[in-house]
């Protein structure tokens, strides 16, 4: 038994006997006894106000400094003096005395469907305090803790923005999401790598803020500057990641130059020779599954001109499967590996283009997951055109269900090539 059902059970076994001093008192010394936190809890439990707590709390401390200045021996002098009031008794409340309070208030918290679409408070935060004000104005006194109690009471509560509106999407989205399924269970039960790649977001490097909170000693906490202007000399990195949904194991390239097609195509040229050709000797073919946009966009003619030249190189056919567009975070390397490397330097500046390497590839988890990373210094020009002999040139078939979204690229001859 929890403490709150503990303090339930003895509520309901002493509630026939307390009156309203002794009920104050009891909530009172039980709140105390659990220390933080217990005011709320045993509020919830007995159902009394916070304020009926810590007026029985006052209590208790000025009969404690009563008993001491008149010394601990007698008994009588731990005693509180107690007062019940008459039935009925006690001050009315405010919803009691002012019937249109819960109205006013709910006009202004929402105020386009129930009040005033021009109300200023659309405009501005809704703090307890502002809306306490605002009350106020119209005439009706209300203190920022009595706001709270109502907003409870009218079923109001705290809440963040929930992403949920994906907007218009394709037809054939859920039609490409079976496509992608059935070729990636394919691939797996004949033995043959499938990767899942993406750009994750860019870092600044230097003694900047990084989002999350870290285990500091108390009231030492990390310096870092107040402006995140890029730091001319340390630049940023484009972390562009490789994932194995077989293996559960992925690469990192931490490029320092423009994020292109051909960043994007070294990266995983770098996976297949140093992780996935040791794990998949006898392979024929690769299947890569992308978003729709990016440097590995379906549109991007240098993304599958520069896979040409992987699949010449390593003598595998190359088959790619976008995803459909605005379907990004589908994409497995998101949440299988790249929150992963978030959650592993949360709170911690990123200093140097090493410590950026070092704790992309410090990254496990208890699945198993296991990441190399590796510091790409190469320059990679932006905007190279692929003209249209080039892009004939190319050994690429493309499936009958959107063939922009769906194609192979198989090796050429070295003649060819």
């Amino acid at each position: 038994m929890d403490a709150l059902q503990a303090i339930e059970a003895k509520y309901q076994a002493l509630a026939a006997r307390l009156d309203e001093a002794t009920l104050r008192l009891w909530v009172a010394a039980e709140a105390r006894s659990l220390g933080r936190g217990g005011v709320s809890l045993v509020a919830n439990a007995v159902g009394v106000s916070r304020t009926t707590i810590y007026a029985g709390l006052a209590e208790l401390e000025e009969a404690s400094k009563a008993s001491k200045k008149r010394g601990a021996g007698s008994a009588a002098a731990s005693k509180p003096t107690l007062r019940v009031r008459a039935a009925g008794g006690g001050r009315k409340k405010l919803t009691d005395l002012n019937q249109g309070l819960l109205d006013a208030l709910d006009a202004l918290v929402e105020p386009t469907s129930r009040g005033d679409p021009m109300s200023p408070l659309r405009w501005t935060c809704k703090s307890t305090t502002r809306l306490a004000r605002e009350l106020g104005e119209m005439g009706h006194t209300v203190s920022q803790r009595t706001v709270c109690d109502l907003l409870a009471r009218l079923n109001y509560s705290l809440q963040s923005t929930r992403k949920t509106r994906e907007g218009s999407h394709h037809a054939d989205r859920d039609a490409q999401f079976q496509h992608i399924a059935k070729a990636v269970a394919q691939f797996q039960r004949q033995h043959q790598p499938v990767i899942s790649v993406d750009t994750k977001k860019k870092e600044l490097i230097g003694d900047f803020k990084n989002g999350g909170r870290e285990w500091q000693p108390a009231g030492q906490p990390e310096r870092v500057r107040v402006h995140d202007f890029i730091d001319p000399e340390l630049g940023k990195v484009n972390p562009y990641g490789v994932y194995d949904l077989t293996a559960n194991e992925g690469w990192v390239g931490v490029g320092i130059d423009h994020d292109t097609a051909e960043f994007a195509v070294q990266t995983i040229r770098r996976w297949w020779l140093e992780m996935g050709q040791p794990l998949y000797p006898k392979a024929k073919r690769l299947l890569i599954t992308a978003d729709c946009g990016g440097s590995n966009g379906y549109r991007v003619r240098l993304w599958r001109m520069q896979l040409q030249h992987l699949a010449d190189e390593i003598g595998l056919t190359v088959q790619v499967c976008h995803f459909p567009p605005g379907t990004s975070k589908w994409n497995k390397i998101e949440h299988r590996m790249f929150c992963h490397i978030t959650n592993n330097w949360r709170g911690r500046p990123l200093l140097t283009r090493q410590i950026v390497v070092q704790l992309i590839g410090s990254v496990t988890t208890e699945q198993g997951l296991r990441v190399r990373a590796e510091l790409d210094e190469n320059i990679y020009d932006a905007g190279v055109k692929v003209t249209d002999e080039e892009l004939a040139a190319m050994a690429i078939e493309r499936d009958e269900f959107h063939g922009e979204w769906n194609y192979r690229i198989r090796p050429r001859g070295r003649s060819t090539a």
